[in-house]
């Protein structure tokens, strides 16, 4: 796969490269500044792109502000979100813009050669990837009553793993449990958000956006 990487620290930036190449992967470019990647996207046509969150001038949320205007140009890109930080408005943000082959994960994830690159592929072949910590954050801030409280424990299990970019047999294994069971739990989490009849795809999408949104 071919990646850019996006980070204002030499330390991360190098860190990332390393951990691609050890994996076979090929880094067109490694920025500094995310006034260089229109420029990188054109001439290294990059299958990826992993972008810090807080980046220049504001080292605020640029990293979401470019995501969400290199989504809009290139719908195929997988685009992975880094930060210190899990701040679930931004993974609400990013899935509001297009959630397919989207993710947002705390650093100390990637620092396996594998999980980064399972999760590139993830992301490359559509899926989205939100970092556990985040769904957990949003777990622990529930404290109104919402359409969420209408889910059961295992509903609202099922639906923290769908949070996370899992597919259903994904969730199965993860649950030991089978992929017609998760199947029919994730029907009945459509039926009780109440989400509009719809490709599948897109209902699971309207899903995670509920998980994120409602408090």
């Amino acid at each position: 796969m071919r990646v850019t990487v996006v980070d204002d620290s030499v330390i991360v930036r190098e860190g990332l490269r390393r951990l691609l190449e050890l994996q076979g992967h090929v880094v067109t470019a490694t920025l500094a500044h995310p006034a260089e990647l229109d420029q990188a996207v054109s001439t290294g046509v990059p299958d990826a792109v992993i972008l810090d969150i807080r980046l220049p001038p504001t080292y605020t949320d640029e990293g979401v502000v470019l995501a969400v205007a290199l989504r809009a140009r290139r719908p195929d890109l997988a685009i992975l979100l880094l930060s210190q930080f899990a701040v679930p408005e931004y993974a609400t943000r990013l899935l509001a813009a297009g959630a397919r082959g989207t993710g947002y994960l705390l650093k100390e994830r990637v620092l396996h050669p594998d999980h980064l690159s399972r999760t590139l592929r993830r992301l490359a072949a559509g899926g989205t990837v939100i970092d556990p910590d985040v769904v957990g954050e949003l777990v622990g801030s529930v404290h109104r009553v919402d359409p969420l409280d209408s889910l059961s424990a295992r509903e609202r299990e099922i639906l923290g793993l769908l949070a996370e970019g899992l597919s259903d047999r994904g969730i199965a294994e993860r649950l030991v449990i089978s992929s017609n069971t998760v199947s029919t739990h994730v029907r009945t989490v459509f039926q009780k958000l109440d989400l509009p009849a719809g490709p599948a795809d897109n209902r699971r999408v309207l899903a995670v956006l509920a998980y994120l949104q409602l408090r």
